[in-house]
């Protein structure tokens, strides 16, 4: 009789045992994992949040999706080139769990920093190269963003003279210039226009005004009608240039037209709400990986159209194909680059 109480007695706690344990390990788990507003994350941003232009888009991005996915991501604005890996490890060493970068130009630095930090993702946006398990740069196909441009710009060109200017020379620049130059090109000998051409510049700079003044200036002078320039706040002073010489700006990345809508009569807005939030949200389902590049279009509706009254319904429509065209795959903007 006393073994077998002993047994049943034995039996009885090494079920309530088991049930304690399942219990601690399930408590353990759910500690263990993170709400979305625990993750310290940050963004780097090279200009000012205000300059109405890439690094306002890219802050906006970071605003959403603050907002949309209770994240509580911080910034840091101005960061020159020189501070880049400082910055990068800085927020490295204190333990930050994502750290995002806008622009290209800090591929190098976040490919260089990683391998030292593999507890935290580094994510450059617009991002072209990826050499690591914690390098997973996104990367919004800025060429088909110029398309949409250059379908407006090659419409409102009175005389089919096209002037552009990048910030640098990178692959990613050279890109999306290739696109629009063709499509701007090609739009005005559709209507006639026979001598149409576009002309290149790069600025070596993301935030000389007066220089983009300049060389502004200087194109329209050479007889240029319609300005296409992705350089920050370079593009405020080409911007200007236009405005004093009465021709016509075509805006981008941000909403430029706001700025003064005689002069700049169209704008291809990047949507970095939508692109910030995909992006945070793969971070946090774990799918932003690294050693890829992650990229995002026309097709995830990355890109709109904004429109001033000088773009009339006729042309408007006219991008609405193009766009169109793009989605379905009838064209393929990759063989206008020149380095196909």
């Amino acid at each position: 009789m006393f073994k077998k109480r002993f047994k049943l007695i034995a039996a009885v706690l090494t079920v309530v045992m088991l049930v304690f344990m399942t219990g601690c390990s399930k408590t353990a788990d759910s500690s263990d994992k993170k709400n979305a507003g625990d993750y310290k994350m940050v963004l780097i941003l090279p200009g000012p949040i205000n300059d109405q232009s890439w690094n306002a888009t890219n802050y906006a991005g970071l605003v959403k999706s603050n907002e949309t996915l209770g994240t509580k991501m911080e910034y840091v604005e101005n960061v020159q080139a020189a501070d880049y890996e400082s910055t990068f490890r800085n927020y490295a060493e204190r333990g930050y769990d994502l750290i995002m970068a806008a622009g290209t130009q800090f591929d190098e630095a976040a490919n260089k920093v990683a391998p030292n930090y593999p507890k935290t993702t580094f994510c450059v946006v617009n991002g072209m190269v990826s050499k690591g398990a914690n390098v997973a740069p996104i990367f919004p196909k800025e060429y088909e963003a110029s398309y949409i441009a250059a379908l407006m710009a090659g419409e409102v060109s009175k005389n089919g003279q096209f002037a552009t200017i990048g910030g640098f020379p990178n692959k990613a620049m050279e890109h999306l210039l290739d696109v629009y130059e063709t499509v701007a090109v090609d739009a005005a000998k559709e209507r006639g226009i026979a001598g149409a051409k576009a002309v290149r510049a790069y600025a070596n700079s993301w935030d000389d005004v007066a220089l983009g003044k300049q060389m502004a200036d200087t194109m329209i002078d050479n007889g240029a009608d319609v300005m296409f320039v992705y350089a920050n706040q370079v593009g405020l002073g080409a911007i200007q240039a236009a405005k004093e010489k009465g021709v016509k700006f075509i805006g981008f990345s941000g909403d430029q037209t706001t700025i003064d809508p005689n002069t700049v009569v169209g704008s291809v807005v990047f949507d970095f709400e939508t692109f910030y939030v995909w992006a945070v949200q793969k971070f946090l389902d774990g799918s932003l990986d690294g050693n890829k590049v992650h990229e995002a279009g026309i097709a995830e509706n990355i890109f709109k159209p904004v429109y001033t009254d000088n773009i009339g319904k006729d042309i408007q429509d006219k991008v609405a194909a193009g766009m169109e065209k793009v989605k379905k795959g009838e064209i393929d903007l990759t063989t206008m680059f020149k380095d196909k």
